[in-house]
């Protein structure tokens, strides 16, 4: 990723910074009956045919595509995610809140992952951070940014942070 994609993808954040707040896109509605693999779908379809811009819940700001390998199936995943910084290093978590989502645990199975951001595809590496790096990085994280503290004040696990290594552009 150039310095330049990286501030432009830095200055994207979102004002959101309450887990509870109602504009929040994990805290919009979608049908029940469907799943949030099919409401995904959707999300991934409008970024592909619009070099990385999305409406709706998500609309203004920042997303990427990470698609992981499964860890049992072995078959492509793709998730729709919030891109994190910290420096020049680039990290995803999630607020599911009774598991961790499957992505973290296909990472730990297979490390080799694809991003798409914007309109560029790159081959990368997902690290899933344990021990005094996970400890390190998630101090960091909760002094740094109010909206994962939130959430972590609110979950007894720990949030699960995932390091992303751009390798070179696909």
């Amino acid at each position: 990723m150039s310095e330049t994609e990286f501030t432009a993808a830095q200055s994207n954040r979102t004002d959101i910074t309450s887990y509870d707040d109602p504009k929040a896109p994990w805290n919009q509605a979608w049908d029940e009956a469907g799943s949030i693999n099919g409401w995904n779908d959707g999300v991934i379809k409008e970024f592909r045919e619009n070099a990385g811009q999305v409406g709706g819940a998500y609309a203004g700001g920042d997303l990427i595509l990470l698609t992981t390998t499964g860890a049992k199936s072995g078959k492509q995943h793709t998730t729709p995610l919030g891109p994190l910084y910290r420096g020049d290093t680039l990290y995803v978590s999630s607020f599911i809140e009774d598991k961790y989502p499957a992505w973290v645990h296909n990472i730990k199975a297979h490390p080799q992952v694809t991003i798409e951001l914007r309109d560029k595809t790159y081959q990368a590496t997902g690290k899933v951070l344990e021990g005094a790096a996970y400890d390190e990085f998630a101090a960091w994280v909760l002094a740094d940014n109010p909206l994962l503290a939130d959430y972590q004040s609110k979950v007894d696990r720990p949030l699960p942070l995932v390091t992303l290594t751009l390798d070179r552009e696909a």
